[in-house]
């Protein structure tokens, strides 16, 4: 027994001397405390809607989780001048006046304006909140309307300069705050008064790690058509929408139908008036990223928008020809949402902004039907590494089958059924994309047409499906804390092809 117990004794003194020598490459696994990871989901998963507020006191560290919850609320933001009104779930109003903590009295800046949404959030809307300065004392600012006001708010209640807040949209900011407070103003009935500049959330992340990909509802997308041929249907789970004519949509699925008459060629024969109809279908989706380096700064992080994309569309006719600027372009709708993202205790909202468009480029002779089914996805955005820098991120893996395609008259078409997209945070746009799926095709050979809108051609045509995708990274995704870059950096451009009929004539 004493001799297996020497021998334990020599084993586990080995394994601790093994264990206790440091290796840089594994400090992590090694006993060093790792970074914190933090959940990202969608802000309503399991909430009701109402996600947690938080505030993050960087007193424990860099690589500290900084972010804990906290009852601060914007009640009102003014991102001009960077006035802000924050309120707490403390805040007691002294008899006889409006309550702070339903927002400002009708009339006061809190009060949303002309093209927030439609349905604001309420005083519950989740929100974030770090102090940045040395002292965690609420109390530290030394203006004289810190202390609380004749309501009675607790201490707590207090916002000190150096606080750094995140919030999700509220009333005045539709696209959400993030601020630092740089003065505290005065403290009143409404709320405490602030003054704030810019932040990032690298102040509210510090050295936590988080990755997620947040499905974007399709009910919270806000679509304003812009043709008059333009119906809006979409799907999601516990509430169905049906599609037209009583199909059901895949559930996540915004669906656009449109209908559109395009400009012909004077002259040209009542037959060949050109037209595009068809429908779109969409499950947008964000991805967000974030890596706090170790020994400070951030090490990485990355913001995309990536979608399923389906749609079935037909150009028919004969589209004049395209001027020598750009081809002609007709918006038929735009769409724009709001997401929250909750990482963690913090909110990050994210703003999306589609616009969906008709595109021609024709020379004004070529006649065609071209219709094709088409299905696929994409991915566009950014992505950041310390050493590297930031980098584009840009890929579509779409196919289209044929419909049907003929072709008459020589000449050439390419008409797109596409998505201007802009994807940015808190109000800063950090990603710019064009998506946009089409229909080409080419008739060559000599080629005549009549009044009756008869047409022959000699020679070979063919038709083509295909996808183009460009865009840019802006410098605005530096709200990661990310060193800036002085140039918009290029998605691409990125074009695939693929042909859809072919034939000769002799």
């Amino acid at each position: 027994m004493l001799a297996l117990t020497a021998a334990s004794l020599l084993v586990a003194g080995c394994s601790a001397t093994q264990s206790g020598a440091p290796d840089k490459d594994s400090a992590v696994t090694d006993g060093a405390p790792a970074s914190p990871q933090l959940t990202v989901r969608g802000a309503d998963d399991g909430n009701g809607g109402d996600a947690p507020s938080a505030v993050a006191r960087p007193g424990g560290g860099h690589a500290g989780r900084l972010a804990t919850k906290s009852a601060l609320k914007v009640a009102s933001f003014d991102r001009n001048s960077g006035r802000a009104v924050i309120t707490t779930a403390a805040v007691r109003p002294s008899p006889g006046k409006p309550s702070a903590s339903s927002g400002a009295p009708s009339g006061s800046p809190s009060s949303t304006p002309s093209g927030a949404p439609t349905n604001p959030p309420s005083s519950g809307s989740p929100s974030a909140a770090a102090s940045a300065s040395a002292s965690p004392s609420p109390t530290s600012s030394a203006s004289p309307s810190a202390a609380p006001s004749k309501g009675g708010a607790s201490p707590k209640a207090d916002v000190a300069a150096g606080d750094i807040i995140a919030s999700a949209p509220a009333p005045g900011a539709p696209q959400g705050v993030l601020a630092k407070v740089t003065k505290v103003v005065a403290t009143t009935d409404r709320g405490t008064e602030v003054t704030t500049a810019p932040a990032t959330l690298d102040a509210l992340l510090g050295g936590s790690t988080a990755h997620g990909a947040v499905p974007v509802d399709p009910a919270s997308v806000k679509v304003e058509p812009l043709a008059p041929k333009v119906k809006v249907s979409w799907a999601r789970t516990g509430g169905l929408h049906f599609g037209p004519k009583g199909a059901q949509l895949p559930l996540g699925r915004l669906r656009l139908d449109v209908g559109a008459s395009l400009p012909t060629p004077s002259g040209g024969p009542v037959s060949a008036k050109a037209s595009a109809t068809g429908y779109v279908q969409l499950a947008p989706e964000v991805d967000f990223s974030y890596e706090g380096g170790r020994g400070g700064g951030v090490g990485g992080a990355s913001l995309t928008l990536s979608g399923r994309w389906s749609s079935q569309w037909e150009f028919k006719g004969r589209a004049a020809a395209s001027t020598e600027a750009e081809p002609l372009r007709v918006p038929f709708a735009k769409l724009h949402a709001d997401p929250v993202i909750q990482v963690g205790p913090v909110p990050v909202v994210v703003n999306l902004d589609l616009t969906c468009y008709l595109q021609v480029d024709a020379d004004g002779k070529a006649s065609v039907d071209v219709k094709q089914d088409l299905k696929g996805d994409f991915t566009v955005g950014g992505t950041y590494r310390h050493a590297k820098g930031w980098a584009p991120v840009a890929k579509a893996t779409m196919h289209g089958t044929p419909v049907r395609a003929t072709a008459a008259a020589a000449g050439k078409v390419k008409a797109a059924l596409g998505t201007e997209a802009s994807l940015g945070l808190y109000g800063s746009v950090g990603v710019t994309a064009d998506v946009a799926p089409y229909l080409r095709a080419e008739v060559a050979g000599t080629a005549s047409a009549a009044t009756d809108g008869t047409a022959s051609a000699t020679g070979s045509w063919a038709a083509f499906g295909g996808v183009d995708l460009s865009g840019a990274l802006r410098a605005h995704l530096d709200i990661f804390g990310t060193p800036i870059f002085d140039r918009r950096i290029p998605l691409g451009p990125l074009n695939r092809e693929w042909k859809l009929a072919a034939g000769k004539r002799p």
